[in-house]
């Protein structure tokens, strides 16, 4: 078995593959089916002292589909391609963000295909 190469890794799943549209949107269902509210940040870097980002827009509290999410996504894209983007889950019961993983990033279409 291989490694991955040497780069930087950047949030939570990083140290696998570059995820699929697919996978992209099982990610997504996940933090829809546990009731954590999804919401979209970007930022210029991924530096990991860089601990604040930028949210796209207030959390996706009514989101009921993916396709709710994943359009904010390229929405995001559209206006900030050049930056990093994530999509994040929130716990509102913990008011805690229990998870995150990159769906862009800069200079390539996207983390894994067209989101």
């Amino acid at each position: 078995m291989q490694t991955l190469p040497k780069e930087r890794r950047y949030e939570t799943l990083s140290y696998l593959p570059p995820l699929s549209d697919a996978q992209i949107t099982k990610q997504i269902q996940y933090i829809l089916n546990q009731g954590y509210i999804p919401a979209v940040e970007f930022n210029e870097s991924s530096e990991p002292e860089q601990h604040y980002w930028t949210l796209w827009k207030l959390p996706l509290f009514g989101a009921r589909s993916t396709q709710e999410v994943l359009s904010e996504v390229q929405a995001c894209r559209s206006e900030y391609g050049n930056c990093y983007i994530r999509v994040v889950g929130f716990d509102n019961v913990k008011q805690c963000q229990i998870l995150s993983f990159i769906v862009h990033k800069p200079n390539q279409n996207s983390y894994g295909g067209r989101y």
